[in-house]
């Protein structure tokens, strides 16, 4: 028994299937009804095997897969499935009876294997579910299901940023948000290489806890696990005259200028071709992948370190003002669509920390996106720097009242007292507090306290609400959208809900509220209250109005005579719909029974 315990540590078990919601019921509605099935496609590591077993689960599925070492033995793939000898037209006989068959890395199928998939295919009996690897020489026959137009093909996309959180969330739990960025970047879609890295992150001992918060945060290096050097291989092993040297100066201190005096020029026309290297417009160079920087400074040994640290210190700072000008000006403008900023991004995840000016305009700029989690992140990096810098006292002191926290940051400021008021349930207060951000009272359904100080598409939205005009309020949403605030176009649309008399016009309302709420990290605003349990199922709002109140999974399951394990799965799922990391973020979500009014 001791040794059960000792093995059952160190077995890995797969994350809770989390994300990929559309294109889960792409997949189950192309094997369904009279269809005749789909093609997978997408790189190494993006999930598409767990996305198709997700998609067939429960359902009589045939299952077959190719691999390296049965490449030349004929039929290998269904040998459990068919005669020891057989041909293809008998063995297209014999499985044209199967319902469903699921064809997993048919770009390994044996020549027979492959042509009895296409034949299937051309005959349409059997539904096919077929995943095949991006990058490497499938066999015709695969190929030509799509080409031919015989299957539609899904090419798998990169998980979003959204959706990495929630599977970080579901599989991990407890990383702040500027950990999840930096995952994110680094795999950049590459499941494997995700759940690599969070392991090797912990087994390493390189999460530190954040404050007296119940999150984690991973900063310094990163740990070059096998999957690591896999995907790194063509950088480490550049071997041609200076382009290594280009390689690790790009990494200590991008971006640098592509002229003779930084870098050698043909190693860097030879890197840029490779598609290494990317020159911009204005002449600066930079590394294509974030985890191609990671990966050379955590090889560096350390005297190379300290020398390639040293030169490029004022680049490095006069880029850093760059970002944060860029960053104010786009505020300024009234325009947070999401810019580039790498720079602060990579001195964070070093743990070289960075000014707190940076810091207050990245929490501010990523506020005003609804990035409510990020910018808590970073206003307290900023306070590491400078712990009583009153911008990042104010930032953090909004993310955190927006994301329905009281917070235990005081600052000096009326928005931060009439967030700190709604935080506390007391509108009232809220609408008193509203001061120098009249803005501020439109997002709390009292556009007439703005009293005509709003101009552009935020006096649009004040306007649309004083008359109750559900397509203004539409038309202002989509405007805030384009602009990058989509917290505030959340906001807006929920708005527009309470006022569509058409209940068409209203669904569509909530339905985009919806999915803009979803990215905004957790906020939990009054404009968003009880927006979205109409996206659960029935069950799910039962659980998810239980878990809002205050229950356990062990008394919801007693509550609804569920299992503990359906209460959990469904939780995962309703997260998902509403955009919910945990149960903590529920409460502004879900508009319950005893806050209705009568």
């Amino acid at each position: 028994m001791t040794t059960f315990e000792r093995d059952a540590k160190t077995l890995e078990l797969p994350w809770p299937f989390t994300g990929r919601q559309d294109e889960l019921e792409l997949i189950r509605g192309s094997v369904a009804g009279g269809r005749h099935g789909i093609v997978v496609t997408g790189p190494a590591g993006r999930g598409k095997t767990r996305l198709v077993t997700e998609a067939v689960r429960g359902t009589d599925c045939a299952r077959a897969a190719g691999t390296p070492e049965t490449q030349g033995l004929p039929f290998a793939a269904f040998a459990h499935l068919l005669p020891e000898t057989v041909s293809l037209h008998r063995a297209v006989q014999l499985l044209s009876g199967v319902r469903l068959l699921l064809v997993d890395d048919a770009h390994l199928l044996d020549d027979a294997s492959a042509a009895l998939v296409h034949q299937l295919a051309v005959h349409g009996r059997t539904r096919l579910l077929v995943v095949a690897t991006d990058g490497t020489r499938a066999p015709g026959a695969i190929s030509r299901l799509w080409t031919g137009e015989l299957l539609p093909r899904l090419a798998l996309e990169p998980l979003p940023r959204e959706e990495t959180a929630q599977l970080l969330a579901a599989g991990a739990g407890g990383l702040e948000a500027l950990t999840v960025n930096r995952l994110h970047r680094l795999s950049q879609g590459d499941l494997r290489l995700l759940r690599e890295l969070v392991g090797a992150v912990r087994e390493q001992g390189l999460l530190k806890r954040v404050g007296d918060t119940a999150e984690w945060e991973w900063r310094g290096p990163v740990p070059v696990t096998a999957t690591v050097r896999e995907r790194t291989a063509d950088l480490l092993e550049r071997t041609g005259p200076g382009e290594r040297e280009a390689l690790d100066r790009l990494a200590f201190g991008e971006p640098l200028p592509a002229d003779a005096d930084t870098l050698d020029l043909a190693a860097l026309e030879a890197l840029e071709a490779d598609g290494l290297v990317h020159v911009d417009d204005h002449g600066a160079a930079r590394l294509v992948h974030s985890l191609h920087g990671a990966v050379l400074r955590s090889v560096a040994g350390r005297l190379r370190a300290r020398r390639l640290t040293r030169t490029p210190s004022d680049r490095t700072a006069a880029a850093l003002e760059t970002e944060t000008a860029t960053l104010t000006r786009a505020i300024a403008e009234a325009d947070v669509r999401a810019v580039p900023a790498p720079v602060g991004e990579w001195l964070v995840a070093e743990g070289t920390g960075i000014p707190a000016p940076h810091a207050a305009a990245r929490a501010r700029f990523a506020r005003l996106r609804g990035e409510l989690r990020e910018a808590t992140a970073w206003s307290r990096e900023g306070l590491r720097t400078t712990p009583d810098d009153p911008s990042c006292r104010l930032e953090l002191a909004l993310a955190t009242a927006q994301s329905g926290e009281p917070g235990s940051v005081v600052a000096p400021s009326a928005g931060a007292a009439t967030w700190g008021a709604v935080a506390h349930g007391d509108l009232g207060a809220a609408l008193d507090a509203v001061g120098a951000e009249p803005y501020d009272a439109v997002r709390l359904g009292a556009p007439e306290r703005a009293g005509g100080r709003l101009t552009g598409v935020f006096a649009a939205h004040a306007d649309a609400l004083a008359l109750g005009d559900g397509p203004g309020l539409d038309r202002a949403a989509r405007a805030l959208e384009e602009r990058g605030f989509l917290l505030f176009a959340a906001e807006a649309y929920a708005q527009a809900v309470r006022a569509h008399r058409d209940p068409g016009a209203a669904r569509t309302s909530r339905t985009r509220a919806v999915a803009l709420a979803r990215r905004c990290q957790g906020a939990r605003t009054p404009a968003l209250a009880g927006l979205v349990l109409g996206e659960l199922t029935a069950r799910q709002r039962q659980v998810v109005t239980l878990a809002a109140a205050g229950l356990t999974n062990r008394q919801i399951a007693d509550k609804l005579t569920l299992s503990i394990r359906t209460v959990g799965n469904h939780l995962y799922s309703a997260y998902t719909r509403l955009g919910a990391s945990d149960r903590d973020a529920l409460p502004c979500l879900v508009e319950l029974p005893e806050a209705q009014p009568a």
